[in-house]
């Protein structure tokens, strides 16, 4: 039976549907193909070739399906283009229906296109990794990267629906996996000890673990509330940036690295190192041992938690300046008062930013 969080967004609201084994995805096409609306498929190659037989059992038409390389060069301006030729090119309209078949990087792929296209269709997420089932196929924020920097382009465009199924993770790479926790122990992180201490005692996790379903939703939970609290991330302080503890180091790692040579969980696990030392040098609440705590937990999960090789300071933190998470009032950093409480804090010296990125293998 199919379990529904919805995330609650006034008439834009929408629902998560946990394992829905009973041909809920499917009502869904049939729904939209009873009303004469077309239905495509955004997905990549790898998936394209494990999945064949679940896609086209899914009744959207062969020539409906658009298929990307994998990986994250994927989120380009390239292909964002191509796939807005592919709908203008089958006269794709205004009720025409997208469904994101995929991890973080096709779901912000097809979102952006479902945000644009027209100015706006309906779209669905499917995802098929840990990260994009914990975190990117929920809330609404859609984009593709620049070579200057990550997700530089995109818009906050919602879903009409969610449909979280553990089936996906069977098949999913151990490093991907690895990558989705690193979006897992975020969120206890941030806003819950509790699911943090329960991460610590279970150590390394896995995919079949009896436990991973209850701490998806859990973490599906935190960012609803955080999203329908902030949407578009718009408060001064704290809000939806919370959810960005350790992005800023993170993506300046991808950024200056070269998108492709760490996975988005990768660098996040790296920046989550830099933020826990970072929140000790700040607040006096958070101590060496929550860092000591947290780095352990990313070790067990198989993260890296300082550089693979050098990566230049200078450049590494011009990539900073220019997160599109900064405001006016200088670079803005997620940080933690205690393991479970995160703060935004602006004001951070540079010379100390400077000091960690040495800690963790930069020059």
């Amino acid at each position: 039976m199919t379990e529904t969080l919805n995330v609650l967004l006034e008439d834009r609201s929408y629902p998560i549907h946990f394992n829905s084994e009973d041909g809920t995805l499917k009502a869904t096409i049939d729904g939209l193909h009873q009303q004469n609306k077309a239905c495509y498929l955004i997905t990549d190659s790898n998936l394209h070739s494990i999945y064949s037989d679940y896609i086209e059992n899914l009744g959207i038409p062969k020539t409906h399906i658009y298929t990307v390389p994998e990986g994250e060069t994927s989120k380009s301006i390239e292909h964002y283009e191509k796939i807005l030729s592919f709908l203008a090119t089958h006269s794709a309209n205004r009720d025409a229906t997208i469904f994101a078949f995929g991890g973080g990087v096709i779901g912000d792929l097809a979102g952006f296109v479902a945000a644009s296209y027209l100015r706006g269709i309906q779209f669905y997420q499917i995802p098929t990794s840990l990260l994009a089932m914990v975190d990117s196929s929920v809330g609404g924020k859609t984009g593709i990267n620049l070579p200057e920097g990550k997700n530089l382009v995109g818009a906050f465009w919602q879903p009409q629906a969610v449909f979280i199924n553990q089936k996906f993770l069977e098949t999913l790479p151990r490093n991907q996996f690895s990558a989705g926790m690193a979006e897992v122990i975020k969120y206890g992180l941030i806003a819950d000890k509790a699911l943090f201490d329960q991460l610590a005692s279970i150590g390394t996790m896995c995919f079949d673990n009896p436990s991973l379903p209850s701490i998806i939703r859990r973490c599906c939970e935190i960012k609803a509330e955080i999203v329908a609290n902030d949407e578009k991330e718009i408060a001064d302080t704290n809000g939806r940036a919370l959810l960005n503890l350790g992005h800023t180091f993170g993506h300046a790692i991808e950024n200056v690295a070269g998108y492709g040579d760490y996975l988005h969980g990768e660098a996040i696990a790296v920046g989550l190192n830099l933020a826990c030392q970072l929140s000790e040098l700040t607040y006096s609440t958070f101590n060496e041992s929550d860092t000591e705590q947290t780095v352990q937990l990313l070790t067990e999960n198989g993260l890296p938690t300082v550089l693979n090789y050098p990566l230049a300071i200078e450049a590494l933190n011009n990539a900073i300046s220019k997160d599109k998470k900064n405001r006016a009032s200088g670079i803005r950093f997620v940080l933690m008062q205690s393991i479970g409480n995160a703060q935004t804090k602006e004001g951070i010296d540079e010379a100390i930013i400077n000091a960690l990125w040495k800690k963790v293998g930069a020059v």
